[in-house]
């Protein structure tokens, strides 16, 4: 029996930034851009719509005088990972 896949997840970009943050206890914006290689236009809606899903939290600080954006996955985004990964395991096996 085949599950959807999460849609939210399904995206190559959200996909890449919740696999960076799956192994990583938080990363600062300036890391997943460079890894993700998006624009950081690109990159802030697609964090913004995995917030709003409740998949990661996104703390807004300063370093220096400098803006910094770090961003931690949730339990609830693990979970959303954990399952997108088993539903595609299905798919493929």
């Amino acid at each position: 029996m085949f599950k959807p896949l999460d849609p939210l997840l399904h995206s190559q970009l959200r996909l890449a930034i919740m696999s960076l943050l799956i192994s990583l206890e938080e990363a600062e914006f300036t890391f997943l851009k460079e890894k993700t290689e998006s624009t950081a236009g690109n990159l802030s809606v697609q964090l913004d719509k995995l917030e709003k899903a409740g998949y990661i939290s996104i703390e807004k600080s300063f370093k220096g005088k400098r803006p910094l954006t770090t961003c931690k996955i949730t339990s609830e985004g693990i979970k959303a990972f954990e399952e997108y990964v088993d539903n595609l395991k299905n798919y493929i096996q």
